[in-house]
């Protein structure tokens, strides 16, 4: 008897070890998933972040290029409308200038009518004589 009870007291003993030796490893597991959970807890944080800040970034970049194409557009628009208007202010003195030498030319042809009536009615009167 001396024998089994030495044995089951060794077995005993084994047991208490090795559940020891197993809590001990359980714990030792449970600490690195709970390191390795918090990694990744920080890990999706800090992707979070960076997103947010990317899609931040990106969409002030969308609106300082769409802010300079609209100030583009309004800058060709009112350029146009300059050149429409210098255009219609060519035209307009074009104009002016066309009915001027049309004035000056109809002046003068009546200048050279009435010259040339006088010319010929003081060649009239100067044969009747």
């Amino acid at each position: 008897m001396k024998k089994l009870t030495l044995s089951v007291a060794l077995i005993v003993a084994l047991g208490a070890i090795s559940c020891r030796e197993t809590k001990k490893e359980m714990d030792a597991a449970e600490d690195k998933i709970e390191n390795a959970a918090e990694a990744t807890k920080d890990a999706v944080d800090d992707a979070t972040n960076a997103t947010g800040e990317a899609v931040d970034n990106a969409v002030n970049d969308v609106k300082g290029a769409t802010n300079d194409a609209v100030d583009a557009a309004g800058d060709a628009v009112d350029s146009a409308k300059d050149a429409a208007e210098n255009a219609v202010e060519d035209v307009k003195d074009a104009a002016g200038n066309v009915v001027d030498d049309a004035k000056q030319t109809a002046t003068d042809a009546v200048n050279a009518t009435e010259e040339k009536a006088d010319e010929l009615v003081k060649d009239a009167k100067d044969a009747l004589k």
